[in-house]
């Protein structure tokens, strides 16, 4: 799958992509991710990419112009050719486990990395989807692209050294992932559940799966509406306490 990240500050993305998973990612060719510098699009002398905002207010507004021609010499002028062109904007919505599986079905995904007070608006002209990493404020959208990146090459087959493990991670299932433990046996005092040292894998299931409708519940009992549940599931839950309607 290939990524291209058309960014104002190229430089911040250096370590991000070079390190651990997603760097052998890139290495084995399972991913590539291309960075292009808005600013290279520029034509004056001092390459300007943002102005004052029209009818006054704080804040430089990043300029139209070379941000289109960025986008268009990369992915081509044919929108209908183009791949996804995805905004990292507050505005967008919320990126879910779902999305990034969706989004690691495509060959290829644009990803667009406002600045400042914001973009011109004529900007989303370019745009297929906006994407918001939360419900906070960021100096920009490069660490939500590099979130992006993240959360979509995990799906990415052979991204992952156990492919069924982002499967099974938090929010993946609708739940909270179960604890994990590994060695030492015993650790100042704490020990690991005796069922995880039973070696009884179908004990073993239904205990992570318990753990994952407890801490769901503890931490966030908002999930469960939509958790797809068995009626074991169901019945863990009530005698966990849950009051919800939808048991």
């Amino acid at each position: 799958m290939r990524f291209d990240i058309f960014t104002l500050f190229p430089g911040i993305f250096a370590g991000a992509f070079d390190e651990s998973i997603l760097r052998r990612a890139r290495e084995t060719g399972r991913i590539e991710i291309f960075l292009h510098d808005i600013r290279a699009y520029t034509h004056d002398k001092h390459h300007v990419t943002d102005e004052t905002g029209y009818g006054g207010g704080g804040g430089m507004i990043m300029k139209p112009e070379p941000i289109f021609e960025a986008v268009e010499s990369v992915l081509g002028t044919d929108p209908a050719t183009r791949p996804p062109v995805v905004l990292l904007t507050p505005q967008g919505r919320i990126l879910t486990t779902q999305i990034a599986r969706e989004f690691s079905q495509l060959p290829r995904l644009a990803l667009i990395c406002g600045r400042y007070e914001g973009i011109d608006e004529r900007v989303r002209a370019l745009v297929t989807d906006e994407i918001s990493i939360g419900d906070y404020v960021l100096t920009g959208g490069e660490i939500p692209a590099m979130v992006v990146v993240d959360a979509v090459s995990r799906f990415v087959p052979g991204v992952v050294g156990d492919p069924g493990a982002p499967h099974r991670d938090s929010h993946a299932t609708g739940l909270l992932e179960h604890p994990h433990y590994t060695r030492p046996p015993e650790f100042r005092g704490m020990a690991v559940p005796e069922i995880l040292l039973s070696g009884h894998h179908a004990k073993i299931e239904r205990w992570r799966r318990n753990e994952s409708l407890r801490r769901t519940l503890e931490r966030r009992p908002d999930l469960l509406a939509r958790a797809v549940l068995t009626e074991e599931d169901r019945q863990a839950l009530r005698e966990l306490g849950w009051q919800g309607r939808d048991l």
